[in-house]
């Protein structure tokens, strides 16, 4: 569903990505993985043409970002990790805004729309206009529009940011059961407890390369190591742990 192919991307002497080969199949929780400035979130604008590669090929749903962006354009939900809303429309104005911009049939967003609402416990705020709204508040409305247009694709950049106990539960319950309906997910984080408890496989970034993909076992495996849990293969694969560079 999503191939990346030997993409780079610099700024300058600074090399952000270096020659990152991914591939994430259908019906996946991908996850990226990496320690903050490690090249995810320049990945993912990547992903979704808020940047060109330098060199590389991205393809989303067999469409090319760069060549073809409409198309991929149509099949894919993005929510970053600072969103932007207008706060000076109410929630349902939102939606609707939305909706029309993606040209969503108007029996399926009302649908979609009251449904998400009501997922993320924002019914009620409706008719409120979004200013008035705290950060989680913004980040379930942000999540809401992404899922109410029916996506075959959802990339998220540290969706988790802003959400209290309760909202990070119902963001891990929503990404099962879109999964299960078919959608593949991919999710950037830095918080290692959630790419273990939720995504199916992952890729670890460290300097702008992929040092190790696939499931936790997969990164157990090939990291030789008999850690018990992805923390100390992250540490192991990314960092000077305890004074040692990682050992493959």
């Amino acid at each position: 569903m999503i191939e990346i192919q030997d993409c780079t991307k610099r700024f300058g002497e600074l090399v952000a990505v270096n020659d990152l080969s991914l591939r994430v199949g259908e019906s996946e929780i991908f996850g990226l993985l990496g320690p903050n400035g490690a090249g995810k979130s320049t990945t993912i604008k990547m992903m979704v043409g808020l940047m060109r590669p330098d060199s590389g090929t991205i393809k989303i749903g067999g469409y090319n970002i760069t060549q073809d962006p409409v198309n991929a354009k149509r099949i894919l939900a993005y929510v970053p990790e600072k969103g932007y809303t207008y706060e000076k429309l109410t929630a349902w104005e939102y939606l609707t805004f939305i909706s029309g911009l993606y040209k969503i049939d108007e029996d399926l967003f009302e649908k979609n729309a009251a449904e998400y609402l009501e997922i993320f416990g924002l019914s009620q705020w409706k008719d409120e206009v979004i200013g008035s709204f705290s950060m989680g508040m913004k980040q379930r409305l942000l999540l809401s529009a992404a899922f109410m247009r029916n996506p075959k694709v959802v990339i998220l950049d540290e969706p988790h940011n802003g959400l209290d106990p309760k909202g990070v539960r119902l963001l891990k319950d929503m990404l099962f059961r879109l999964r299960d309906g078919g959608t593949t997910i991919v999710l950037s984080t830095h918080i290692i407890a959630i790419a273990e408890q939720i995504c199916d496989k992952i890729a670890i970034i460290n300097k702008g390369s992929v040092v190790a993909q696939g499931t936790n076992e997969d990164l157990r495996q090939y990291a030789k190591s008999s850690d018990k849990n992805l923390e100390d293969i992250f540490l192991r694969l990314t960092s000077t742990y305890e004074g040692q560079e990682p050992t493959l």
